[in-house]
């Protein structure tokens, strides 16, 4: 009988959702979005290609930057994909298997993200407080392993979850809420008992998002007690500002997830429209603003990309 229902299940085919009573301005909103993607992805591999090319930017900040720009288009291309499929009435239809791969990277990488997060706080930490050893220190192994960890300390949790979903029998509505797969979501429309996945779920992300964010705070803690000891105001604020545009990254991503989680819990029966905006804000608004806010606050970024745009204009001229 498992077997049978894993056979069902695994050829099920579900239902994406648009923006309801918006469906005749489909195609009008995805030009936003399409905006939004533009600039996400080429402000991210912007990062990636200065961090990678220029010898400069060969230091840890820059590595652990990189690191979040495959993060921020890892958890934001995967759903693009099927909300435009949705937007330019291509198909709102997804096969079961393909729903589980979508929402294991989306979950993955927003995981991923938060570690990482974690891990540029403690970069910040040694950077002020110990400033004498952090080369030394953040060594370009130390780092690689840093990032394999955070994947794979983000992935493996979640295969339990993924694996239980293809045992579910889905007799009740196959229509998602959002235009892309969540676990959260495709539970909801099982028809067995989900307590495992909801409870285990409820861990994972304590585990994961309560013990980065936490381990921010304390890295936090630990640098705001260093920096009050430097004598001079202008060292307290040159030092608070190296942090500016990490504090930033971490707001753009912790706000809006609080956001949702507050809706989904405290806001069921609102409009669709709300929760719906929310998502695409957590998912879609970090790929786009980080880029900007590193490119804005971190000196060695904007002289990167400079560098990057000017260099052709300056060898055109010597031509």
């Amino acid at each position: 009988m498992a077997t049978s229902n894993a056979s069902s299940t695994l050829s099920s085919t579900f239902y994406l959702t648009g923006i309801p009573g918006y469906e005749e301005f489909h195609h009008w909103i995805s030009i936003p979005f399409c905006l939004l993607c533009l600039v996400g992805v080429t402000g991210n591999c912007t990062i990636l290609h200065i961090v990678r090319t220029d010898p400069r930017l060969h230091e840890p900040m820059c590595y652990f930057l990189a690191m979040l720009s495959l993060t921020d288009m890892g958890m934001s291309l995967p759903p693009m994909v099927t909300l435009f499929r949705v937007l330019w009435s291509i198909s709102r239809e997804i096969q079961f298997n393909m729903c589980v791969v979508q929402m294991f990277l989306i979950h993955t990488f927003s995981f991923t993200e938060s570690s990482v997060l974690l891990a540029m706080a403690l970069d910040r930490y040694v950077a002020i407080c110990h400033p004498l050893r952090y080369a030394a220190m953040l060594t370009p192994k130390l780092i690689a392993k840093i990032g394999i960890a955070a994947l794979l300390r983000s992935a493996v949790p979640l295969i339990p979850l993924l694996v239980r979903l293809a045992f579910f029998p889905f007799c009740r509505s196959h229509v998602l809420s959002h235009s892309y797969c969540l676990h959260q979501d495709i539970i909801h429309l099982a028809c067995a008992d989900t307590e495992f996945n909801v409870i285990y779920g409820l861990v994972v992300i304590t585990m994961v998002w309560g013990l980065d964010s936490l381990g921010i705070l304390v890295s936090y803690a630990f640098i705001l007690h260093s920096v009050l000891k430097i004598a001079s105001r202008e060292g307290r604020l040159k030092a608070l500002n190296t942090c500016a545009s990490h504090i930033c990254a971490v707001l753009i991503l912790y706000v809006p997830m609080i956001g949702l989680s507050i809706v989904h819990r405290f806001a069921k029966h609102s409009s669709p429209f709300i929760h719906i905006f929310m998502a695409h804000i957590y998912l879609m608004v970090p790929p786009v603003l980080n880029p900007v806010i590193y490119s804005v606050k971190t000196k060695q970024i904007r002289q990167g990309i400079l560098h990057l745009v000017l260099s052709p204009q300056i060898s055109s001229t010597l031509k």
